[in-house]
């Protein structure tokens, strides 16, 4: 310890490298974690047997673009009779994509909103959490009626105080009449949050934007039936539409049955993968550190060759200075460790006030193996100037020093 003290800038230059691995090796870990944690967070209101039926692909697929682009829309009535004949399904919602608009109240606005236009079962898919009213029911869904559920910031925006339920706003021309209001979620990863949408019956922007308008795309959500076999009703459901839109054996499915469960893999391919390079490109950084601790050891050995030579002549073992740098090397990498550590602690608690929504994760399984290798590098950076050391001769050693 003395001789840690002793050397104060050597001592910080060599737990400043230690400090900078273990930073980037545990920042790159927590926040891929962080990460991953707030993706599937983002999704996790969606049961990973939830399937998208559409023309587009989640995924990467065989079939060329050219022929992919060709592929018609599903269809309200392709919605209609899968859910009459299809077995073990939970729920299944008719869903549009199209673009935001702006809603109106009196002389208040709000633009940029979230349209979300959607059958009745949607709230039965989503489990959306009602704080204020009620969701349209079939028959105000079928019909195409004059309803919205909002979202709790549009609430705010456009009323304040004062109670939503009953109140009309003005969206694509047409006034609707407000039944409820949705939970409070919070921000997405993906900007995702109903907070800021507004959810009326898919119906009434079929009527509006007709039946075969490409600016808003269609899609079929479907929910399994909870402990069905998932691979035996996706083939199920690919036959019945191959059945419904008469396709040749010969022919491929000109529609893409999505998987919410293959999205879930794939972004955790992304993110072991994320791990897997940052760890490496961390190591490199920790190995910078292992050879500052290396070049201070061997320097501290060539200072002190005349005092290990008297501890040698009187009578010190081989072991007892092969332990005694072993020991310093491994303090530096500890407290470099504990340093970094800190950091990481620091800039992960920063980040997640600045952000707000997003939250960084500092785990302990991560901490751990920070300073285990932390460790680890220690040992392995001072055990040849250690060995060195116990291998000099008492005499050649007290000359040299002389």
């Amino acid at each position: 310890m003395n001789a840690l003290r002793n050397n104060k800038l050597r001592t910080f230059l060599s737990l400043l490298g230690v400090t900078i691995g273990i930073f980037s090796i545990i920042g790159v870990l927590a926040a891929v974690d962080s990460l991953e944690k707030e993706i599937k967070g983002s999704i996790s209101s969606l049961d990973n047997s939830t399937i998208y039926l559409m023309r587009f692909s989640f995924g990467p697929t065989e079939i060329p673009k050219w022929k992919r682009e060709q592929f018609p829309d599903v269809t309200f009535e392709e919605y209609q009779y899968l859910n009459r004949s299809m077995p073990d399904m939970k729920a299944a919602s008719f869903v549009l994509n199209v673009s935001p608009e702006t809603i109106k109240y009196e002389d208040q606005s709000v633009t940029n909103v979230e349209v979300i236009p959607v059958t009745n079962d949607y709230y039965d898919i989503e489990e959306l959490q009602i704080v204020q009213g009620r969701f349209y029911n079939e028959p105000e869904s079928l019909s195409g009626a004059p309803v919205t559920v909002i979202g709790d910031e549009i609430a705010n925006s456009l009323f304040g105080v004062s109670n939503p339920i009953g109140k009309k706003i003005r969206i694509y021309g047409r006034k609707l009449t407000v039944i409820g209001v949705l939970k409070k979620e919070g921000t997405g990863l993906f900007g995702d949050s109903k907070d800021t949408a507004v959810i009326i019956p898919v119906n009434l922007v079929r009527k509006i934007y007709g039946t075969n308008n490409k600016s808003a795309f269609p899609a079929i959500i479907i929910k399994p039936e909870s402990g069905s076999d998932v691979p035996e009703f996706v083939a199920a459901l690919t036959q019945k539409m191959r059945t419904y839109r008469g396709l040749k054996p010969d022919e491929v499915d000109d529609f893409f049955v999505n998987q919410l469960q293959g999205f879930t893999d794939f972004i955790d391919n992304i993110t072991g993968t994320m791990s897997k390079i940052g760890g490496f490109i961390g190591m490199f950084s920790l190995l910078v550190g292992g050879f500052g601790i290396a070049n201070i050891m061997f320097v501290s050995v060539k200072e002190r060759t005349n005092l290990i030579g008297i501890q040698k002549a009187l009578g010190a073992k081989k072991k007892f200075i092969l332990l005694q740098f072993l020991f310093e090397a491994t303090i530096l990498a500890i407290f470099g460790g504990l340093i970094g550590l800190l950091l990481v602690w620091l800039v992960s608690f920063g980040a997640s006030q600045l952000t707000g929504d997003f939250e960084f994760i500092l785990s302990s399984s991560n901490m751990f193996w920070g300073m285990l290798w932390s460790t680890l590098i220690g040992l392995i950076a001072g055990i040849i100037p250690a060995w060195m050391a116990s291998r000099l001769d008492p005499v050649e050693a007290i000359r040299t020093g002389m």
